[in-house]
């Protein structure tokens, strides 16, 4: 048996165990001789009562998870309350991260996507981008972002250098939207003129 198919039938049996234990917890409840007062009645008690976890510390159902317990084996029985064994993610070959890691160290301006495209070629399969990112992250390999020259932060460097305007719509009043135009100075912050008029524009008169 191979270790991939050991794992496969550990995570199976996990799940199987996780199915039964959720059985327990509705067994009294799947009667069909029971009415619905009588299983309403069962259901608190359940919630009520502490339960022994799979871990063996004790646990508390609560009273809609019971009731969603029920509904799954209402509609597919037993199988319906074991989970899926959920599917352990794929690892990439020691190999392949060492070749990545020699391609980011050959040439430390390649990006991850670069560097998958490489190993694609060279090995026939790569790692997601994310996976490099963060193997180069971890060998203090990534490159750091460019700083860019047309955006950041800008303020200007005296008061009265530089003002900026802008509109922000208000309340409706008397059935229109009444809309506040205001200046600031740049660098101080300062309101050097504000007033609220109807119309985007400046040369109509303010309210």
């Amino acid at each position: 048996m191979t270790k991939a198919e050991d794992e496969r039938r550990r995570r199976a049996k996990q799940a199987r165990q996780v199915g039964l234990w959720r059985y327990q917890g509705i067994q009294d409840l799947i009667d069909p001789a029971l009415t619905a007062k009588q299983r309403g009645a069962l259901a608190r008690a359940a919630a009520e009562r502490v339960h022994i976890g799979l871990s063996g510390a004790p646990e508390r159902i609560s009273r809609k998870t019971i009731d969603r317990w029920l509904r799954w084996y209402r509609i597919g029985g037993f199988d319906a309350l074991v989970p899926r064994p959920t599917q352990a993610p794929p690892r990439t070959a020691p190999e392949v991260l060492a070749l990545a890691e020699a391609l980011k160290r050959e040439n430390p301006a390649r990006t991850a996507a670069q560097v998958r495209r490489i190993l694609t070629l060279s090995v026939g399969s790569a790692p997601s981008d994310r996976t490099l990112q963060r193997l180069f992250a971890r060998l203090e390999l990534a490159t750091p972002p460019a700083p860019s020259a047309l955006f950041g932060r800008f303020e200007a460097a005296r008061p009265n250098d530089l003002w900026v305007g802008d509109a922000c719509h208000g309340p409706v009043i008397a059935g229109r939207r009444a809309i506040c135009f205001a200046f600031l100075d740049d660098h101080s912050r300062a309101v050097m003129g504000a007033w609220w008029g109807y119309r985007e524009d400046v040369v109509r008169p303010s309210l």
